[in-house]
């Protein structure tokens, strides 16, 4: 089997770059899109001017204006972003059929054949980017590597407007050199009980087994072995169902007061509520997850007779899930909030965004 050609395009602050393109007095300008401070809405996507001032996407919007005083609130526009998303998708569509999105603003292409004969993934990446911004007068970054993993990591690199290829025999030692709070989907609370380990780099992970690493990671374990030795074998899939689309948070600190309870889960539910807005869904079951101090983790789920996408409703209905269980009994360490069974179904499969 050829080795694969892997480009991971993550647009550059998606949203508030299609904000301030079209609104020429926003830019330069410290701006957010997403909910009000005042209902509990939370960061969608903020400009590369606020993210100087620490602000970033799911955070409570109540907190980035403490951040940044002078930080301008701009209301979702999905309905333009999924248009801006298909042109973008259009450029992709012209150098393969290979293409998996994440999200409105990211995706993965393989481009071991491309439609255009370029044979260069770096070349077809500059031209991909080239395209983007001289037709969108938008930016974006690409990582290129032999794998998706990869590629993802390396299309953060280098920011915005960024392209970074990772060699197949540099691979390895990429992965070895990478800090562990790089790893996608290990958050700071791993990142910290790896550090306690003194696991800091990928190479510290390749001096323990897959049985040591399961041992003490649980099932994740397993994936660290492999990729820290550059293995992802997954391939690009285009056309994958959207099952399920959720949220959740591992805390610093467990959980003890309703009050705080409430907030969090009012946070997680107005960044499903965006996700589902951004994929045109709806669901009826709403699913919240509880990780108690004690590792114990348990689900509860309600269906709805009708479907839903807005936050109120699967807030409210999380909430009411979370009050029938023990939450006076044991601390909280972990919650998360879903959304399923969609009236329609399309894009892409299980989207979850886990924060930390």
């Amino acid at each position: 089997m050829a080795q694969r050609k892997i480009i991971h395009i993550d647009m550059d602050a998606f949203y508030a770059s299609v904000e301030q393109r079209d609104n020429p007095e926003l830019r330069g300008k410290p701006i957010a899109v997403g909910g009000l401070p005042e209902n509990r809405g939370v960061v969608a996507t903020a400009s590369y001017e606020a993210r100087k001032f620490g602000v970033r996407s799911a955070m409570p919007s109540k907190r980035a204006i403490q951040l940044c005083p002078e930080l301008i609130f701009i209301a979702p526009r999905f309905a333009v972003y999924k248009s801006v998303s298909e042109q973008v998708r259009e450029v992709f569509y012209r150098h393969t059929d290979l293409i998996e999105p994440l999200s409105l603003d990211e995706a993965y292409l393989d481009v071991t054949e491309d439609k255009l004969q370029i044979g260069s993934a770096i070349g077809i990446a500059m031209q991909i980017k080239a395209a983007i911004r001289d037709e969108l007068q938008l930016t974006a970054s690409a990582g290129v590597s032999i794998n998706k993993f990869v590629a993802k990591i390396a299309s953060d690199m280098n920011k915005p407007d960024g392209l970074t290829f990772i060699a197949p025999d540099k691979v390895e030692a990429f992965m070895e050199s990478l800090p562990v709070n790089k790893f996608h989907g290990v958050g700071k609370v791993t990142a910290d009980k790896m550090n306690a380990l003194n696991l800091f780099t990928g190479a510290d992970l390749k001096k323990l087994t897959e049985v040591e690493l399961v041992r003490l990671f649980g099932k994740p374990g397993s994936f660290y072995y492999k990729i820290v030795r550059g293995i992802d074998e997954r391939p690009v899939e285009p056309n994958r169902e959207t099952k399920s689309i959720s949220a959740e948070d591992t805390f610093l600190n467990d959980l003890d007061n309703p009050a705080e309870m409430k907030e969090q889960l009012d946070r997680l539910a107005a960044i499903v509520s965006n996700r589902l807005q951004q994929f045109d869904l709806k669901g009826k079951t709403i699913t919240i997850k509880i990780r108690y101090s004690d590792f114990k983790t348990l689900t509860r789920s309600q269906t709805l007779p009708a479907a839903v996408c807005d936050q109120e409703t699967i807030a409210a209905t999380a909430l009411q899930l979370l009050l029938k269980t023990d939450i006076l009994e044991v601390k909280i360490r972990l919650l998360g909030v879903g959304v399923s069974n969609f009236a329609e179904e399309g894009g892409v499969e299980n989207v979850q965004l886990k924060l930390f």
